[in-house]
């Protein structure tokens, strides 16, 4: 695809980038179909045709393999973008409302139709830098919005590279990459925008839903929150185990999605704990720091947060750091007190507690105590606790049996609730996320 040579727009003020973005929206050049679809056209070339230097900036920022780059950050965002193109005339297709005989006749009629919002602003965090980055911007631009992106500064490399290949591929007057740090956040946070879509934690969510409130700004937040998985007595414990270890340890559990403790009763956790040791060996090998497939944490910062919660707890696998190489080993506390300090904050790493309670009843009342997560997890074959689970917890999703498939499934919706978030998207919610949902109707004059 042939690139959009763009005036570079860097020097402007956030005021400025807004309002210039404002008054290409108001033109109406984005409503169009055709003009929506060569957006998401623009979106895919820039991840298949550099495909090869994103992944090697993933690699530099969080030490992400090839496989793993390619297939969650790469090879998802692209169908989710051959979703929207193959849907997208449908999904925005006027949608018929019955009317009431009552209510002027057979003649009226009543729809509904997505209209854009206008300029809205995508807040990206570092952990998964590129996906995270290009998966709201194509609802955004599918729904006719002109976008002001602003990924994060903490994942270098991988916004450096983002940030000039959007430039190169996007007209700058309906995409506009802002790059930096709190200073930059906090100047666009100030400015009116249609829609504010933040993926980070709670301490930043609180200061964007305040800055949105200001000017009456819809905002979707996607947090984090520690996300529970219960294991039943009737589990599998080595498939269990293996599962999990996939499910939690993949670019160095610094995933919100991720599960972060493990309820169990005495007994199952017992069978699971050298079960989970043997499935971390399968994975990673006996040395995970030479390991090819196991990442690093993003900077000192978070190592240092996480080497001081490992004290919650014995390290029953694993346990071992390097601060020079910014690695922590794929580890498994136990005898972990519910009031420690790894049991009041999301942990967003290899990190992976167990703590033993005597019944599901417990487990279901140790969740409800606590904030509601972004993601209830349970290896059972009962249906029964499945079903208790999901009618007596309250979360932004659910999976048995295989986290976070609750995330890969391109129909359902992701958000979370409560302390976890609020809002929705993947597929034709992010269309819904980023549009007003217009009521029309239609009474003849004659």
């Amino acid at each position: 695809m042939t690139t959009t040579q763009a005036i570079d727009h860097r020097s402007e003020t956030a005021a400025e980038v807004v309002g210039r973005l404002r008054a290409t929206f108001n033109t109406g050049v984005t409503r169009p179909l055709d003009w929506r679809v060569d957006q998401l056209r623009r979106l895919r070339a820039l991840l298949v045709e550099n495909e090869q230097e994103l992944i090697e900036a993933l690699w530099k920022d969080l030490r992400k393999n090839a496989a793993e780059a390619k297939a969650h950050e790469i090879d998802s965002t692209i169908g989710d973008i051959d979703e929207a193109l193959a849907n997208l005339e449908n999904w925005l297709q006027p949608r018929p409302v019955e009317v009431p005989a009552h209510f002027g006749g057979p003649a009226t009629t009543a729809y509904t139709t997505y209209d854009p919002l206008g300029v809205v602003l995508v807040i990206v965090p570092w952990n998964a830098p590129l996906h995270l980055l290009i998966d709201p911007i194509i609802g955004a631009l599918a729904a006719g919005n002109t976008v002001v992106a602003k990924p994060s500064e903490i994942a270098v490399h991988t916004s450096a590279v983002a940030s000039r290949l959007l430039r190169e591929y996007f007209d700058a007057d309906v995409l506009t990459v802002v790059e930096g740090g709190v200073e930059e956040t906090t100047a666009l946070l100030a400015q009116r925008f249609d829609h504010i879509f933040y993926t980070g934690n709670g301490t930043v969510g609180r200061i964007v839903m305040a800055a949105a409130a200001k000017h009456l700004t819809p905002v979707t937040l996607e947090l984090g929150g520690k996300n529970p998985v219960f294991v039943a007595p009737d589990a599998d414990v080595d498939e269990t185990a293996k599962r999990l270890v996939g499910g939690k340890f993949g670019n160095a559990g610094q995933m919100c999605i991720a599960p972060d403790y493990v309820l169990a009763d005495p007994a199952t956790a017992a069978a699971l704990v050298p079960a989970l040791r043997a499935a971390v060996e399968a994975q990673f090998g006996t040395t995970p720091q030479t390991s090819p497939d196991f990442g690093r944490i993003i900077n000192e910062r978070h190592f240092d947060r996480l080497t001081r919660l490992l004290d919650s707890g014995q390290a029953a696998v694993g346990g071992q750091h390097d601060r020079d190489d910014l690695f922590i080993a794929p580890t498994v506390l136990t005898d972990v007190d519910p009031a420690s300090p790894i049991m009041q904050e999301e942990i967003f790493g290899p990190i992976l507690a167990v703590v033993e309670v005597e019944d599901l009843d417990a487990a279901i009342a140790f969740i409800n105590e606590r904030d509601k997560p972004l993601a209830v997890y349970a290896f059972t074959t009962s249906e029964a606790t499945k079903s208790r689970l999901v009618n007596e917890t309250s979360s932004g999703g659910v999976a048995w049996g295989q986290p976070p498939m609750q995330l890969l499934v391109p129909g359902l919706p992701f958000g979370g609730v409560g302390e976890s978030g609020m809002g929705r998207y993947h597929g034709r919610y992010t269309l819904e996320t980023f549009s007003h949902l217009k009521a029309v109707a239609d009474v003849p004059l004659s």
